[in-house]
């Protein structure tokens, strides 16, 4: 994908997922408070790359085996970066594992 911006100038983004996992599945639904805690600040965190145009998608299995953020970054750092800064992961809640990806077909509203 491309984007300009005011200064005219091109950036070609890349397209990463990256595959979260609770560190400790068995406490789904019974989270201690802390834990919900960094739960919230993770669901603010991909709320705002949204807001900014970051984000694609972001969701989880209605098991809650796993979570995928699909989001666009300039560059395998940036994408890196981006994972290793969400709360979750950030904060030992969630593992995380970052993989270059490209979207075939996607829905339009």
């Amino acid at each position: 994908m491309r984007i300009r911006s005011k200064a005219v100038t091109v950036i070609d983004l890349q397209t990463f997922a990256y595959v979260l996992k609770l560190v400790r599945p068995e406490s789904l639904g019974k989270m201690p408070p802390p834990v919900e805690a960094v739960l919230d600040e993770h669901f603010e965190y991909l709320k705002k790359a949204l807001a900014e145009g970051k984000l694609t998608l972001a969701g989880r299995c209605v098991n809650a085996e796993f979570g995928i953020v699909i989001f666009r970054a300039e560059s395998e750092k940036q994408a890196d970066e981006f994972m290793k800064n969400d709360p979750a992961v950030k904060r030992g809640v969630m593992t995380a594992e970052i993989h270059p990806s490209r979207i075939a077909l996607i829905e339009k509203n």
